[in-house]
This record gives C-alpha cells, sequence and structure tokens, in this order.
C-alpha cells in the first residue's frame, strides 16, 4: 500500500491522497469507511470521487465525499464531515492532498468534545500541526 497513514483515534485516521488500487489494502487493513474531502478535479492526478467510490463499493467499503475547498473551509463542512463519521462504519479513513484538511475536519468536530490541548496533541502525534487552531478549538 501506497497510503500515508495516520492514526488520530481507533476511529478516524486520516491520509494525503489516495490511490484507487490503496482501497483493496485499506479494506485488508480493518478499515470499513472512506471519508473523500477532496473537490473532483482539485488537481489533474487525482482519481474522481465516482471511480473511489465504485472500487470501494465494490470491495464493501463504506464510502462518503465531503468535499471541502483548500483553504475555505466553513462550518457547513465541518458539519457535513460530523454527520458523514456518524454515519459511517469504524474505523474510518478521511483523505484530502495532504491529510491537513482531514485532520483540521475532525479537530473541529471534537471542538467541546476534547479539551484543545488534547486536539492539538493528537493532531501533533500523526504529524498535523494545527496550533493555529488553538482560538477556535478555545471557543468550542
Amino acid at each position: 500500500m501506497t497510503a500515508d497513514i495516520r492514526r488520530l483515534t481507533p476511529e478516524i485516521s486520516v491520509a494525503p491522497q489516495i490511490a484507487i488500487e490503496d482501497l483493496a489494502a485499506l479494506e485488508k487493513a480493518g478499515f470499513r469507511t472512506v471519508v473523500n474531502n477532496r473537490p473532483d478535479g482539485e488537481s489533474p492526478d487525482q482519481p474522481s470521487s465516482a471511480q473511489m467510490e465504485a472500487e470501494a463499493r465494490r470491495l464493501g467499503l463504506g464510502y462518503r465525499h465531503v468535499p471541502v475547498v483548500s483553504g475555505a473551509m466553513t462550518m457547513d463542512d465541518v458539519a457535513a464531515f460530523d454527520a458523514a463519521l456518524s454515519e459511517a462504519e469504524a474505523p474510518a479513513l478521511a483523505y484530502c492532498r495532504s491529510g491537513t484538511r482531514s485532520a483540521t475536519l475532525w479537530a473541529f468536530t471534537q471542538a467541546g468534545v476534547r479539551a484543545p490541548d488534547e486536539i492539538l496533541s493528537i493532531a501533533q502525534g500523526a504529524g498535523y500541526d494545527l496550533s493555529g487552531l488553538r482560538p477556535y478549538l478555545d471557543r468550542g
């Protein structure tokens, strides 16, 4: 598998862009759901959501597409991501171009559930510096 899987919690991991071929390995690794946070056409080398969904479903994986424009995340995006995870069978893998958008979405879903220091520590442990989110997480 070429995917760079970074575990946040037992229920959710994040990764940079995965390939269609990675889906079988994800299924074998025990993932039950894949969440795609990239809008179609964000870069010419990414597979479309329809292609990813078809292969995920063929393998028996759940699939959700919650496209978030890089640098333009909204609270509606966070709510859609939270809803997708709450409906998804765990463990889930969320991915985007670098994994940062997916980690950020997760962090916002945890505001008010976990302490800001814990959220930031979990993200840091997975290789994502989300310290810039602290003012938003403190508001929880």
